[in-house]
């Protein structure tokens, strides 16, 4: 069997609380895609590691008439910080968040670390953590072409029983 890359890996269920967090203490994506992806790049992992957080967009994600890529999120905070209804329900949007180790080479923590660092740093505790394989999640996504759910993937991934010592 060949050797897989586990990276540990933090999620939560898309909620309107986790994204007014995102906004609050994270501010604006550092990229948005037209996959409907948002990204923030931090340094507010174990010993400050560099972490990327991203909101995984649903299955066939289409992005909301008459807001551009770049505003998606933005404007999705805003309405929800202001008790508006967003241009689209958060739930059509994203289905979850995702926080790992930014860069290969930086991924030697143990989840329980990062659990406890993005925990602080969101203020929302994750709903799962432990190791998962990218590269099998990421080859399944493009042959489905974007049709996959990433994040039902990654809890699979995180419920099975090589990540029992992580689990909540």
């Amino acid at each position: 069997m060949p050797d897989v890359a586990r990276i540990p890996t933090c999620v939560w269920r898309i909620s309107d609380a986790v994204v007014l967090a995102l906004d609050e203490q994270f501010g604006d994506p550092v990229d948005a895609y037209v996959n409907g992806s948002q990204t923030w790049l931090l340094e507010n992992g174990p010993a400050g590691m560099m972490l990327e957080w991203r909101l995984h967009p649903v299955g066939g994600y289409q992005r909301p008439a008459n807001v551009d890529t770049y505003d998606v999120f933005p404007a999705t905070a805003r309405a929800l910080f202001a008790g508006e209804p967003p241009p689209v329900p958060t739930d059509r949007l994203w289905e979850g968040l995702e926080a790992f180790p930014a860069y290969e080479g930086e991924d030697e923590t143990e989840p329980a670390l990062l659990k406890a660092a993005v925990g602080e740093a969101l203020g929302i505790e994750p709903d799962a953590c432990g190791l998962v394989d990218h590269q099998a999640i990421g080859d399944e996504w493009e042959r489905s072409r974007g049709q996959t759910t990433i994040l039902g993937r990654l809890l699979e991934q995180l419920a099975a029983p090589e990540n029992a010592d992580n689990h909540k």
